[in-house]
């Protein structure tokens, strides 16, 4: 391989966690944050208290999943701490669309 071709291999393998990191907070924030406009549906509230509940904890969600990707060590550490606070949220969502809007 020539000098060049090392040299870009090199720079991928140090801006790919960056990028991967980047993904993560657009994607995954935006994902985990409807998760969890969806979720306070599940709690016994009216209809509009849930709605505005979860329209200002979609805020609160995405800004701390912002914050989480790019203070962990790893990208690694980043996606799975998503994936794991996606958990309970997709599980109250799952109840609320199963229950056709009406937990």
């Amino acid at each position: 391989m020539n000098p060049m071709g090392e040299a870009a291999v090199r720079h991928l393998g140090r801006i790919a966690p960056l990028v991967s990191r980047i993904v993560a907070a657009v994607l995954g924030g935006y994902a985990l944050a409807a998760l969890g406009s969806i979720a306070p549906l599940a709690l016994p509230v009216s209809q509009p208290q849930a709605v505005l509940a979860g329209m200002m904890l979609s805020f609160l969600i995405y800004a701390g999943a912002v914050i989480w990707v790019f203070a962990t060590r790893s990208a690694w550490r980043a996606w799975g701490g998503l994936l794991l606070a996606a958990v309970p949220l997709g599980l109250a969502a799952g109840l609320v669309l199963l229950a056709g809007g009406q937990a």
